[in-house]
């Protein structure tokens, strides 16, 4: 089964940049979306063979998430239970027969970290939801997880120490959930990699000189680790400052 994952910075943005084409050629089994920023209606995709969920904020343009699959889940459930927390349309879950299926689109802590406090709040509830969850079937989460882990995950790691994304306290918050027995699927493959990132700034030309992040995620609860074939980062692909990632793993 291949996964793709995809914050997209504006789903309306990113369908004038080649969306549908590059949908088509990544051909996924379950393909996720984060940062769609729209609402109920102003987007139409037409994608033949897929089951489409779309969970909106309430907010006009902003967050939101969506996901894409060929096989029909038993149940679908938008947020995460807590209201709070479910006002801008981050989590979607899909229930099937063998494993729940999570796409997830994390706070940003935010400039001065003025939201590091809500974040923090966030990051206990949703690892507890994903508990929960794993307490009945395996679970699959991926999305923008808005951290970079450990400083093989940024190219600036010493400028970055104390920056969203990058501060002690976020990164004790994925080791948490690490320790927690989820894997993080491309350090499973490739504990060692280097200058592989999946986001990059609009801004200082970072993208050329790949001065990036790696902050999007598939984990996978424990019991799936020997099911897991491959993990990707496409670099190559363009249409948002994010770029698909993707998770290859043998469910039969």
């Amino acid at each position: 089964m291949k996964c793709i994952s995809w914050n997209v910075n504006g789903i309306r943005a990113c369908i004038t940049k080649g969306f549908e084409d590059r949908f088509r050629e990544l051909d996924a089994d379950i393909f996720c979306l984060q940062e769609t920023k729209c609402q109920q209606g102003q987007v139409e995709l037409e994608l033949p063979g897929y089951h489409q969920y779309w969970n909106y904020a309430n907010r006009r343009g902003y967050s939101g998430t969506a996901v894409f699959t060929k096989k029909e889940p038993i149940s679908v459930k938008n947020g995460i239970g807590i209201e709070e927390h479910d006002k801008e349309g981050r989590v979607i879950t899909l229930e099937f027969k063998e494993f729940y299926f999570v796409t997830v689109y994390t706070p940003n802590s935010q400039s001065e970290l003025r939201r590091l406090e809500y974040r923090m709040e966030w990051e206990r509830d949703f690892l507890a939801y994903l508990l929960k969850l794993q307490e009945s079937k395996p679970v699959i989460c991926c999305g923008d997880l808005n951290v970079a882990h450990e400083e093989i995950d940024l190219k600036n790691p010493k400028t970055n120490r104390k920056n969203a994304g990058f501060t002690d306290e976020e990164r004790a918050c994925f080791t948490k959930v690490l320790e927690s027995g989820f894997i993080d699927t491309f350090r499973y493959f490739y504990p060692d990699k280097e200058g592989i990132y999946s986001w990059w700034s609009y801004r200082f030309k970072a993208r050329e000189k790949n001065a990036g992040w790696r902050i999007d995620y598939f984990i996978t609860s424990p019991s799936l680790k020997e099911k897991l074939q491959g993990a990707a980062i496409h670099t190559e692909i363009m249409g948002s400052d994010h770029c698909p990632i993707e998770l290859d793993i043998d469910l039969k």
